[in-house]
């Protein structure tokens, strides 16, 4: 008889449960267009998101520009993507049926994203709402991922211990922050980063399909 082996499932966003990509790169390249920077494949914006869209716009922009025109860039950036942050996006395949059944069985969820807190709460109304009350985003006063300050306020807010938490994402990024929360990770091939990638971040437990986190949740 299977019994539950954790309380609480702390997810990434972008690339774990959203498919935010091709609306990140148009708003990238809309900010590059007004500073008549040359535009970003959609696999260059998959190679460079995962620490915030400060480091998102500074592996964007052309080399060699100063901190003010970097700045610039990103607030047109801001300016559009809080406009077309939802353009494109959507869940995963399998994505809403795997956070209703979690929900079912009795488990907390929480999004822990290093997306800013405004888009991160569009977001969540619009997908998330029905399956769980945490959402964390980046936000003043916070590090950001890898740093494990925002799942520990996702785990402070569930009232959960680490030990009882297993986290959930797809890139370096989320890898390095679950070791440094000190809890396991579960790693996921639909997001934004190769296998290969993934396994030289230190990735070890894999899933290839939403349904298959719920069997790493129990023993």
């Amino acid at each position: 008889m299977l019994k539950k082996r954790y309380e609480a499932v702390i997810f990434d966003l972008d690339g774990t449960l959203l498919n935010t990509l091709e609306d990140l790169q148009a708003s990238v390249n809309y900010a590059l267009k007004c500073h008549n920077m040359p535009e970003r494949s959609l696999e260059e914006i998959r190679c460079f998101v995962g620490n915030g869209i400060e480091k998102l716009i500074e592996r964007a922009v052309v080399e060699n520009v100063d901190d003010s025109v970097k700045k610039d860039v990103l607030a047109a950036f801001k300016e559009h993507y809080a406009i077309h942050c939802n353009d494109k996006t959507g869940l995963y395949l399998g994505i809403s049926d795997l956070l209703a059944k979690l929900k079912e069985q009795g488990f907390q969820m929480a999004i822990v994203s290093n997306k800013l807190q405004a888009g991160v709460d569009a977001l969540y109304d619009r997908y998330f709402k029905e399956y769980l009350s945490v959402a964390i985003g980046a936000r003043e006063g916070i590090r950001k991922k890898p740093a494990p300050d925002t799942v520990y306020e996702a785990l402070r807010i569930l009232n959960v211990p680490k030990e009882q938490a297993v986290y959930v994402g797809d890139s370096e990024v989320d890898i390095a922050t679950a070791a440094n929360a000190g809890m396991k990770c579960i790693t996921v091939a639909w997001g934004f980063r190769t296998r290969k990638e993934q396994e030289k971040a230190g990735a070890e437990l894999f899933v290839e399909k939403p349904e298959e986190i719920i069997t790493c949740l129990y023993f």
